[in-house]
């Protein structure tokens, strides 16, 4: 173990402290949570899992580990995972990410709340909600927090920021997180926003509608930028048509926004078998009025739908695991994230799906060892 590089997961999870009392400890918590995330990377998604797995695959642990008891039963994984301060183990995620991608660039970190909708019990039915912050060009989880439900994703999602490395990047929002306090906790990190306005802030979306109604009449008496999309699948055909501005002042309260420079409207026109839909977004800005980067940006937070829900949901069994003693489904959670940030942190010559790396991952050893950045003992 000691023989591990200084930026690689092992030495992370060395930050770790352990929660279990001293003096009757059997199972080193690095070398625990190094199975447990091995594991998860061959296709294990319980603790049940993980222990069967290393089992079978104890010789090949033992080039790594010491493994001076054996290998933890199901019920000593689901203990220990129950105890780690989740928090800790967050800090350990987050600089190992930072180590791994020391820059982020300039790219879109798209911020979202997802519930592990088994994770409640009978008695306290709140299900695990999890806030990840996504980096949507690289598709690696930077950081999350957990809160007991969506409805508090509003305080969530600050100290969240306060712990991410995102200068230079633009933050990406629902509605639920368009708060003028987390618009400053945003350019605080030195980075822009681009945020959905709903009816949560009813003054300021009514003021983008009727300042856009106005524009639609004189569309040649109104500066702006404006771009359309196209995109064709299957028979659909989705247009969409973005409009920018810069006329802040014709916003209800624009001085609570920090840094605010523009607002923008899309608009998507959506025919399906011939039926035909319509939807108006509405949103605000840090960025210049350039409706290009604007509609980029918007697009861009939605594959956090598909790259990381879609994903930990459809591979990763998400939302049918059970896991619900104290802090076990949280870091469980973070597993997963730490799994498929080392799947995506992997490069081939050929361009291989999370499925294939998995399957790799669980017949070959070499693979395994690679992937998870692993030095023999």
């Amino acid at each position: 173990m000691e023989n591990q590089e200084e930026n690689s997961l092992v030495q992370a999870f060395v930050s770790i402290p352990d929660p279990r009392q001293q003096g009757k400890i059997e199972h080193n918590l690095v070398e625990m949570l190094v199975i447990a995330v091995s594991a998860v990377l061959s296709g294990a998604n319980s603790f049940a899992e993980i222990e069967a797995w290393a089992d079978a695959k104890i010789d090949w642990l033992r080039q790594y580990l010491t493994l001076k008891n054996g290998i933890p039963s199901h019920d000593t994984f689901g203990r220990l995972f129950a105890m780690i301060d989740p928090e800790k183990f967050e800090q350990a995620f987050r600089q190992w990410v930072l180590n791994s991608i020391p820059n982020m660039g300039s790219q879109v970190i798209a911020i979202d709340g997802k519930t592990s909708r088994r994770s409640g019990s009978k008695i306290d039915k709140t299900a695990l909600h999890l806030v990840s912050a996504f980096a949507t060009e690289t598709a690696i989880v930077v950081g999350q927090k957990a809160t007991d439900a969506k409805s508090n994703e509003k305080k969530a999602i600050p100290e969240l920021l306060a712990t991410l490395a995102i200068k230079g990047c633009t933050v990406t929002i629902d509605a639920m997180g368009t708060q003028a306090n987390i618009a400053q906790a945003i350019c605080d990190k030195e980075a822009d926003y681009v945020l959905a306005v709903k009816d949560n802030q009813p003054l300021l979306a009514e003021s983008i509608r009727d300042f856009y109604d106005i524009f639609k009449q004189e569309k040649d008496k109104t500066p702006h930028s404006t771009c359309e999309t196209i995109e064709k699948d299957h028979g659909r055909i989705e247009v969409r048509r973005c409009y920018a501005f810069n006329q802040i002042d014709c916003l209800s309260k624009p001085e609570q926004w920090k840094n605010l420079k523009s607002f923008c409207v899309i608009e998507t026109e959506r025919t399906v078998n011939e039926k035909t839909s319509y939807e108006r977004r509405l949103y605000i800005s840090s960025l210049p009025a350039d409706a290009q980067q604007l509609l980029a940006s918007v697009r861009a937070h939605w594959r956090v739908e598909n790259n990381l829900h879609w994903c930990l949901d459809v591979m990763f069994n998400d939302d049918q695991s059970r896991m619900r003693t104290d802090y076990a489904a949280h870091n469980f959670a973070l597993v997963r994230h730490i799994t498929l940030n080392l799947i995506r942190l992997h490069h081939t010559p050929k361009k291989q799906s999370i499925n294939i790396k998995r399957l790799r991952a669980a017949a070959m050893d070499d693979f395994r060892a690679e992937i998870m950045g692993l030095v023999s003992t």
